[in-house]
């Protein structure tokens, strides 16, 4: 299913306004969101060419209120977009250093913006493929919302190449559609850790967790 929608997606004529897109081409059209997460305000500065540019998704919502954070320690934030998962796990536990990592040029940098727009300062974001920009780097915790929309074998590498990123005793945890790969993301979830736990289920989403033993 993730395959065929990659497929269908690719071969699309606005190709280059996909949020997966390193560079959109597309001229932004910029907005601001205002919402609560956790009982707390934030806005976050967003524009066409990034995930979500009109609202906070539910399944990133589910995430930020479904998530598990360490009490100090590195966490990543796996395809940040504009930041939202990652600034909210940062202003919940000022004790933690929070790394957002994206492909897209535009969400990188709007991740930058809201970074400064929401007063943290225990947050840094890079720009690159997957694990690319973090490599070396070990997280006490892991945070995705992945780009379905490129495919499965993507989601996949984010979980399995995960281990060798995650401290002992770190987590991962990921949301997605419930009906897209669902069953098959958990099975790659028991066959990279050994184990899985769903934190969160919600119109139509859930939240899995994952410990690295």
């Amino acid at each position: 299913m993730l395959e065929k929608r990659r497929n269908m997606m690719a071969h699309g004529k606005n190709e280059t306004d996909h949020y997966f897109s390193a560079k959109p081409k597309s001229k932004p059209r910029f907005g601001l969101i205002q919402t609560y997460l956790r009982g707390r305000s934030f806005k976050f500065l967003t524009a066409s060419g990034v995930f979500s540019k009109k609202r906070v998704d539910l399944g990133t919502k589910l995430l930020i209120e479904a998530m598990v954070l360490p009490e100090t320690g590195l966490v990543l934030d796996m395809g940040c977009g504009y930041g939202a998962v990652g600034i909210a796990a940062a202003t919940f536990n000022p004790k933690l250093h929070v790394i957002m990592v994206d492909v897209n040029e535009r969400a990188v940098k709007l991740a930058r913006r809201n970074v400064e727009l929401n007063n943290v300062y225990n947050v840094e974001v890079k720009r690159g493929n997957l694990y690319e920009p973090v490599k070396g780097m070990l997280f006490h915790c892991i945070l995705s919302n992945p780009p379905v929309s490129t495919g499965l074998s993507t989601v996949k590498a984010i979980i399995t190449e995960a281990p060798k990123h995650m401290a002992e005793k770190a987590t991962l945890q990921m949301v997605f559609k419930s009906k897209i790969g669902g069953k098959r993301l958990q099975q790659i979830f028991h066959e990279t850790f050994g184990n899985c736990t769903i934190l969160a289920r919600e119109s139509g989403y859930r939240v899995l967790m994952a410990e690295k033993g």
